[in-house]
């Protein structure tokens, strides 16, 4: 009797899986996919119904050779690539290959890698389905025909080497038009006030202002401030309601793709390319001593809320143990998946929830323990108790006095104290949040005096809409139907890759060349870069995997609109090889400065090159404005000794603006170093926070050992403890509102002061 074989995705997945199958089976893994549409070709015959052309893929033909002797030996093959549309793809390609070695092929797909589930999907083979791969296909001759056909156009009208994508287009767009809503921001001045208020009974509340002349309360400026301030100094202040009642707060359902990508994003910073890398190990398996190789989740590439019924009844037994009955749910819970999901897998869950994390937290490298915390908590939160609360929302009323304060009536003011007590903490047992401390509050009564302690007014402005982090970006992707679980990632990494957007304190930024590719695309063909349009688009993939509409004609039906459109545009849209105009002139020749895209990024350059080579770094300022970047010739500010050859170390700058230090000696004496800061890395504590500058031309800071340490800043050190948190140090910020001032580099915390208060 011979072996069977089974040919998986990953080499990671075959230790796992022979680790508990017998000898009768043999087990390789593809290394991904095997074969492509070609590099330097286009690959597709639109003249014969979009008939690709596929080829091995370069680098791969060692495998596939392997492949084919394994299934000449083998009496069946079991095709268990992931179980989604790309591994269907690759299931489908390797049949092709091996078919003349053995055709005996069938499909086995499993949502975790354990002996029950793989020794199921061997006891259930099926036939490959034929509208899965369609629908893969068709997505990417899809994609390849719009990138191979729109780069041309962009290379002769932008810059060369460029291309587009279908789908990071279209995310790209939204990262633009946020931007330019923050440019079109206009401030809006307002003041908060707080108070510091007692009863009979201590301790001291904090109270917020809630009202004001029984209108929401709104402090648009200093007068109104300084005259609601006068007015509560002068009124009496009695508690007016108190409301008391209990709460409860259910769990979340268990993460999917999207949400395990925003939640390892906000507690961990871990970009989406890196969380899906870590969470397919978790998934393919992982040494655990004396366990061997063990797969810890479920299938990572989801957007099912689902989970299986014994998983359920697992968690169940687990929480019963241990934390207790009380913590199970009147009811099991089930969690409803939106109905534009596919819904083709479970949600990510442990594979066995009583591997807990405490017991392999010194079996895995910190970043794998850290998102099977996150997975094996938001699991088992979910299958658990909702949490209780008591809460308590006092009201107090401030009537000014009428005789010394005018329009005292306008100025009648009410301010809400709340309290929160935790009765039971349910799920919350087990959730990574922290839950709030308890803030209750001392006795007060309907009718009870209170005494003003304290009273602080601040001025605030409003802010623009944020910058999409990569977390945020997932999430209206995801809202507005834009990609599917296994490609948001893709697109982040593309975004950055191709040079279309930077991050800037974890936050998504466009660059010139971004905006500029984005606001052609935009202008000239209106439907591909139409949110909706691409939804839609995901939707009728969909309908092909489902069977419902055939591949060929999603492709024709789309091709006959684009292919016009590419031809229109051809003709009409505008080059920018040449630069962008801008309102800045030549200091030299007095001619227009132009944006110039060059191979190490945007750069400032006369519009009269070649007879004036006048060029500068530039920025953009708040209101999206192009402002020139002075740079000096250079700076021979003394910097010591140089250790080579001795002679003097200089201050001087790079071409985009970046100090860096140097030996006058040079060309002989080659020695240099950056800048630094001197403060000492928080992160590792070994190296110094240096000086540098982006491809762009942006300053910022990062740890003298990169790569080793990634530390990085956008803002100027200072070595000193932040008051409010554990951050190491503060920086020098700069903002449209505050103007130069001290701030906390961590998200989290909000402290800032005025630079004024360090030279009192």
């Amino acid at each position: 009797m011979g072996k069977d074989l089974i040919i998986v995705e990953s080499p990671a997945k075959v230790k796992t899986i022979k680790k508990f199958l017998g000898r009768n089976y043999m087990v390789h893994a593809s290394v991904g996919h095997v074969r492509d549409l070609p590099k330097k070709d286009l690959g597709v015959d639109e003249e014969k119904n979009y008939k690709p052309k596929y080829q091995i893929i370069q680098g791969k033909q060692k495998v596939v050779s392997t492949l084919k002797e394994a299934a000449a030996k083998a009496d069946h093959v079991y095709l268990a690539p992931d179980p989604d549309r790309e591994g269907e793809a690759i299931a489908w390609h390797i049949a092709e290959i091996i078919k003349k070695e053995n055709p005996n092929a069938k499909r086995i797909q499993f949502n975790e890698i354990t002996a029950r589930a793989v020794r199921e999907a061997l006891e259930h083979p099926k036939d490959l389905n034929e509208n899965l791969f369609d629908a893969q296909q068709a997505r990417r001759i899809l994609d390849r025909l719009v990138g191979y056909k729109l780069s041309p156009l962009l290379w002769n009208k932008v810059k060369r080497g460029i291309s587009a994508g279908r789908v990071q287009s279209v995310a790209l767009r939204l990262i633009v038009e946020r931007e330019a809503e923050r440019y079109a921001f206009d401030p809006e001045e307002y003041w908060v006030f707080k108070a510091e208020m007692e009863g009979e009974n201590p301790p001291p509340v904090k109270a917020l202002l809630h009202q004001i002349a029984g209108k929401k309360a709104v402090v648009p400026n200093e007068e109104a401030a300084n005259a609601l301030q006068e007015a509560v100094l002068a009124s009496a202040l009695v508690v007016e309601k108190v409301e008391e009642k209990k709460r409860s707060r259910q769990p979340l359902p268990p993460y999917i793709t999207s949400t395990l990508q925003q939640a390892a994003s906000q507690r961990h910073g871990y970009s989406a390319k890196r969380t899906m890398s870590i969470a397919q190990r978790l998934y393919e398996g992982v040494e655990l001593g004396d366990e061997g190789t063990t797969a810890l989740i479920t299938y990572m590439r989801t957007d099912s809320v689902r989970i299986a019924d014994d998983a359920r009844d697992a968690a169940k037994e687990l929480i019963l143990s241990l934390y207790g009955k009380e913590y199970i749910p009147p009811k099991p819970r089930f969690f409803k998946t939106k109905s534009s999901a596919q819904d083709a897998h479970e949600a990510i869950r442990p594979v066995d929830a009583s591997i807990t994390p405490d017991s392999v937290r010194n079996l895995l490298p910190r970043e794998q323990h850290a998102l099977y915390t996150l997975v094996w908590s938001r699991f088992m939160a979910s299958q658990m108790a909702a949490a209780q609360f008591h809460d308590t929302t006092v009201t107090i009323a401030a009537t000014p006095n009428a005789t010394t304060i005018k329009d005292a009536d306008k100025l009648a003011s009410t301010w809400r104290v709340k309290g929160e007590r935790m009765l039971f903490p349910g799920f919350l047992a087990v959730s990574p949040q922290k839950a709030k401390e308890d803030e209750d509050l001392p006795k007060l009564e309907e009718g009870q005096e209170i005494r003003l302690i304290k009273l602080d007014k601040e001025q605030k402005f409003t802010q623009p809409p944020a910058r999409f982090s990569e977390a945020s970006l997932v999430r209206e992707m995801e809202e507005l139907g834009i990609g599917r679980p296994s490609t948001y990632a893709a697109i982040i990494s593309t975004l950055i890759d191709r040079g279309y957007a930077q991050l800037e304190e974890k936050n998504f930024v466009p660059t010139d060349l971004g905006r500029t590719v984005c606001q052609q695309l935009v202008k000239h063909f209106s439907t591909l870069m139409d949110v909706s349009f691409t939804a839609q688009m995901e939707t009728l993939l969909d309908n092909v995997a489902e069977g419902t509409l055939d591949w060929t004609q999603l492709m024709t039906d789309f091709m006959n609109d684009f292919n016009p459109t590419l031809e229109k545009a051809a003709e009409e849209m505008e080059s920018v090889k040449q630069g962008l105009e801008t309102d800045l002139v030549c200091s030299e020749c007095g001619k227009p400065m132009m944006i110039k895209f060059g191979k190490a990024g945007t750069f400032l350059a006369c519009s009269g090159y070649p007879d004036c080579k006048n060029t500068s770094n530039f920025t953009r300022d708040d209101n999206g404005n192009v402002v020139l970047v002075e740079r000096p010739k250079e700076e021979l500010q003394k910097m010591g000794e140089c250790p080579d050859c001795g002679k003097d170390l200089v201050l001087k700058r790079t071409r985009t603006g970046g100090r860096f230090i140097a030996c006058t000696g040079y060309p002989e004496c080659k020695h240099a170093k950056p800048f630094s800061t001197g403060v000492k890395c928080p992160r590792c504590e070994e190296g110094e926070i240096v000086e540098k500058s982006s491809r762009s031309g942006k300053i910022f800071y990062s740890c003298s050992r990169y790569p080793k340490c990634d530390y990085a800043l956008w803002n100027f050190p200072v070595e000193e403890e932040c008051p409010q948190c554990d951050s190491k140090l503060l920086t020098i910020k700069t903002t449209k509102a505050r103007g130069k001032h001290i701030a906390c580099p961590e998200k989290a915390c909000r402290y800032t002061r005025s630079l004024e208060d360090d030279s009192e």
